[in-house]
């Protein structure tokens, strides 16, 4: 793992710390990423810069220009939360509520999604389809480059060891604009593209004037499908006209066989999705996709980390100095010493003792290790325990107040939601953060909160039956 951790309160301090390091160092916002490469041995630089604290960068905003501007530490759950995005940007809406769990949205930001480059990487595609820029900086200055410039291959960037992403530009949609993202995967949620599709349209009454379709997971970058788009131009979408649209699309790409998925398979539901997409915007219907409220576990925050602390700017974690961590678990402050260089849920497990919290996969996708961070619901397991430093952090043990269990933890009980019990934490978790953010949750909206908690052994119903009667005994309380 790491072995030195800067803590940088200013973007100058972090563009010096990248100038002074370079080759050596690693940044790290939302770590959804970086740890699990870490863990994975893909890594190997000795410094971590975490730039999550830095202030107003987490801000989107729409210039006099009309341009829709996203600060580097912009996150998922914040896109999908934006009037401005759900108005003006759909189409990264849409590819941001489709990101991981709402665990994984609340601290993955958009701008590591493009550092890490994958294709399958669901944002790239509807912002290559926007037409977005990215701004980079160091000491040197600046530059804006194109998508078509930034992306090199495979998880290659052109972005220089002393650079980090500052800013992501693109056009508003206008009006007389409609657009979508949709994606194939293995299952209906958490999960990698096997192929994605983003299609932004301009219409004059029904007739088709521009088209950008642009598809992900086909090929070692984006792909924009510009025969498609040439046809698609002047058109009225019938039926035939989408259906050849797709079909030269398909043509455009060039996938790869792989565990997810075959090449012919790749290829034909590129057709198919791109097919697809044409007749939601002709039907009207694209944004039937995403909830009209969305569940983010935010709790009772506005889903923005706090940047404060009270120390004075570049706080250093070092691995051999072993300066400690000052956080507050549970309501208690504690002073933590040997964590700097593992995860919040090693530290949590084996410093604070405190088990209740687990660790099921390691990389984000079991929902196990479920804990809030001021107040936010996260994923331990991909966040650095010095993260929690001069922050509060909850866990299971914290659930119950004087002696009473949470409403969840006894609903639990009382319905018999628990069979083996390793995942119930996550769920109790995620159950008290949804219940903190929204008191009558519907159905849907309880499953929306469990997207991110996998259970082995039960078919679900115990789990959401439970937080009906656990909803319903809080409303009632109020």
């Amino acid at each position: 793992m790491w072995q030195t951790y800067y803590t940088p309160q200013s973007l100058d301090e972090t563009l010096q710390l990248l100038a002074e390091y370079e080759h050596e160092a690693c940044l790290i916002a939302g770590g959804t990423d970086v740890v699990v490469q870490y863990d994975r041995g893909l890594r190997s630089e000795k410094v971590l810069i975490d730039i999550s604290r830095l202030p107003d960068l987490d801000q989107i905003t729409q210039d006099d220009q009309n341009y829709i501007h996203l600060g580097p530490l912009v996150t998922h759950n914040q896109v999908v939360h934006s009037s401005i995005c759900l108005d003006r940007a759909f189409p990264l809406a849409k590819a941001c509520w489709e990101v991981g769990a709402p665990q994984i949205r609340n601290r993955g930001t958009v701008a590591g999604n493009l550092v890490t480059a994958s294709p399958a990487n669901d944002t790239i595609t509807p912002l290559w389809a926007l037409g977005a820029v990215v701004t980079l900086q160091s000491v040197q200055g600046t530059r804006t480059l194109t998508f078509r410039e930034f992306f090199q291959g495979v998880r290659k960037t052109a972005i220089k060891p002393n650079e980090m992403i500052v800013d992501i530009a693109f056009p508003a949609m206008a009006g007389y604009q409609v657009g979508t993202f949709l994606k194939l995967g293995l299952r209906r949620f958490q999960a990698i593209s096997i192929v994605n599709v983003a299609v932004v349209l301009s219409m004059f009454g029904d007739t088709v004037t521009e088209a950008r379709v642009a598809l992900g997971s086909v090929a070692p970058t984006i792909v924009r499908a510009e025969d498609a788009e040439r046809f698609l131009s002047g058109k009225i979408l019938t039926k035939d006209v989408m259906i050849h649209a797709g079909e030269l699309a398909a043509q455009t790409i060039a996938p790869i066989n792989d565990v997810r998925g075959s090449a012919e398979y790749r290829r034909y539901m590129a057709a198919t999705l791109t097919q697809h997409a044409l007749e939601t915007l002709a039907e009207g219907t694209e944004a039937d996709m995403v909830p009209s409220r969305p569940i983010m576990l935010w709790g009772k925050t506005d889903g923005h980390f706090s940047s404060s602390l009270s120390q004075p700017p570049r706080i250093t974690h070092d691995e051999a100095v072993d300066q400690p961590i000052e956080t507050t678990i549970n309501g208690q402050s504690q002073t933590i010493n040997g964590a700097n260089d593992k995860t919040l849920l090693r530290m949590l497990r084996e410093n604070a003792q405190l088990t209740g919290t687990k660790e099921g996969c390691a990389e984000g996708e079991c929902g196990a290790c479920t804990v809030m961070l001021d107040g936010i619901a996260v994923m331990s397991c991909l966040v650095p325990a010095v993260r929690a430093h001069g922050s509060e952090v909850v866990t299971v043990e914290g659930l119950a107040q004087d002696d009473e269990l949470h409403p969840v933890q006894q609903a639990f009980i009382d319905e018999g939601a628990v069979q083996c019990g390793y995942c119930t934490p996550g769920f109790l978790m995620s159950g008290a953060s949804l219940l903190d953010e929204r008191s009558k949750p519907t159905r849907d909206e309880l499953k929306q909160a469990i997207t991110g908690n996998l259970c082995r052994c039960t078919g679900y119903y115990k789990i959401l039956q439970a937080l009906e009667a656990a909803a319903k005994k809080q409303a009632k309380s109020k």
